[in-house]
């Protein structure tokens, strides 16, 4: 059994003041706000991103390598700290089990970090679905200003996958119920709150982008925001305890961070930005994961999180494995996804994920595939190694840290117009040819730009599974067209969403989804978590 240590060892370990820490059992904390006001005592760190080439039902092992990697940097003798999303329960239940490594490259408290941890879900559930009431109730009063029923645009949310909840219609049952319209929800992760929670620079910061939420429009077209239904202050209380980041340690004891938890192929897929900047001020490196692949989340922590948050990364690793190579058919799919982090200017080593069925042959394709590319490529095996199997990357990562490119840039400018900024990340990130929009995505960019959003960043929603719009194309095609089908304005997160292909905000459970393998024997042990 697993000998976790008490979590103020860990605070003192990262390096935290135990004045700032407020634990939440014996084995995890919050650490508060203040700790980024006190005298800074060292020089900030240095962060290192991982991405993946495009998931496959294999698993690359992206989040077991973002903990073997900070595992690896501490055996290394520098003092590094992860950074990682907190698991959704729709995902636990529905195809992983679990979202919080594997073998001896874990987060723990593992059923805890997977299931209710700290709570911070359900309070962003909770004041999410408050701002819907409140929205509903000021179009039942006709409170000012006016709301168009038929414009209404905040949806309700939960932290489960559920398809029959995308489309609803509310308000059933005669007037005394409300305005009948029609709605729907989103899972938790894909809530703007959660978006908003996550990139939050300070509380300050959180409640102006509350404010900034639009719930709908009015009947002349203006937008009407949490700020004019009354929401904000009451979401702030509901949201205030979520707000600070949840400290954690891996199963050789690395403090890690293990805060917020938006989607990388809706929201822009990566930790708060509050809980980096904690582990920069006190870690030598710290190890971000970013959502899915390179052409989401890596994406998007360039075009959107960097510009927002001024964290700029020093480098990146790229995890690959045989099994999903041979999924997508030879290698176009990782030369694909080196071709990005080249676009972005950030200096990288590929970290080929090994798995005990793989031959010599088949790890030296990989090698030499990155050699002819002028990439340094090292073989990872820290699930069943721990940090003992991820020292070559670390070193690899850490030297690149120590001396990275000049400032990675993104690939669109902010004054560009909305649709441009799509056609920018559709051929220079995706590979495509060009970019085609249906009517209703047309309209609502056109609506947006009227508004004054064009300035906002793009943050797209399309499948993980396919560097194209369709998942089932495997491989990296070129000459193919992005299709978006809609858009969304997130104004609060400060980012327009653009939906690609059929990509839905609300996900479904499978034919036989995880949920049938977990249970708790008599003794209260949860099983089935993996």
């Amino acid at each position: 059994m697993l000998d976790l240590l008490p979590i103020d060892r860990i605070a003192a370990t990262a390096g935290i003041p135990a004045e700032f820490i407020e634990p939440y059992g014996r084995y995890c904390a919050k650490v508060r706000l203040e700790y980024l006001d006190s005298p800074p005592v060292r020089e900030p760190g240095k962060l290192i991103l991982v991405t993946a080439i495009t998931p496959t039902s294999h698993g690359e092992g992206k989040t077991v390598t973002s903990i073997g990697l900070t595992q690896a940097i501490r055996k290394l003798g520098h003092n590094a700290i992860g950074t990682l999303r907190q698991p959704s329960l729709g995902p636990v239940f529905g195809v992983k089990g679990g979202a919080n490594g594997g073998g001896k490259s874990q987060l723990h408290p593992a059923e805890l970090i997977n299931l209710h941890f700290t709570g911070d879900f359900h309070a962003i559930t909770s004041a999410h679905n408050l701002l819907a009431a409140m929205t509903d109730s000021h179009l039942f009063h006709a409170n000012e200003p006016a709301l168009d029923p038929a414009r209404v645009i905040w949806p309700r949310t939960m932290d489960m996958n559920d398809r029959a909840l995308r489309k609803i219609v509310c308000g059933v049952g005669g007037k005394a119920n409300g305005v009948e319209r029609e709605s729907g929800f989103v899972i938790t992760a894909a809530s703007e709150v959660m978006a908003v929670l996550a990139l939050a620079n300070s509380r300050e910061d959180l409640r102006r982008r509350l404010e900034n939420l639009v719930v709908g429009f009015g009947p002349g077209g203006e937008a009407v925001t949490a700020k004019h239904i009354g929401a904000v202050g009451s979401m702030m209380v509901l949201l205030n305890n979520a707000l600070l980041p949840n400290l954690v340690q891996s199963t050789e004891h690395a403090p890690s961070f293990v805060h917020a938890g938006p989607f990388g192929n809706i929201a822009h897929g990566t930790s708060s930005v509050l809980s980096q900047k904690m582990a920069l001020r006190c870690a030598d490196y710290v190890v971000n994961e970013c959502g899915f692949a390179a052409d989401l989340g890596f994406e998007k922590y360039l075009d959107i999180v960097m510009r927002s948050s001024g964290i700029t990364p020093a480098s990146a690793v790229l995890v690959a494995s045989v099994r999903a190579l041979e999924a997508h058919g030879g290698m176009a799919n990782l030369g694909h996804h080196m071709d990005i982090l080249e676009t972005f200017g950030v200096s990288y080593v590929v970290a080929l994920n090994r798995f005990p069925g793989d031959t010599d042959a088949e790890v030296a394709e990989v090698r030499e595939f990155c050699q002819s590319r002028g990439v340094a490529c090292e073989e990872s095996d820290v699930f069943a190694r721990g940090g003992e199997g991820g020292l070559a990357v670390a070193e690899r990562a850490v030297v690149l840290a120590r001396h990275p490119r000049p400032a990675p840039k993104p690939v669109y400018e902010l004054d560009a117009p909305l649709a441009a900024k799509i056609d920018a990340v559709a051929q220079r990130v995706y590979g495509a040819e060009g970019v085609v929009f249906d009517e209703k995505a047309r309209q609502k960019l056109d609506q947006y730009t009227a508004l004054g959003y064009s300035h906002l960043p793009i943050c797209m929603a399309k499948t993980q599974s396919s560097t194209t719009d369709d998942p089932k194309i495997m491989g990296a095609p070129r000459g193919w067209t992005l299709r978006v089908t809609d858009a969304a304005l997130s104004a609060g997160a400060g980012f327009v969403v653009a939906i690609a292909g059929n990509m839905m905000r609300m996900p479904g459970l499978g034919k036989a989804p995880r949920a049938y393998d977990l249970d708790v024997d008599a003794s209260g042990r949860i099983t089935g978590l993996s």
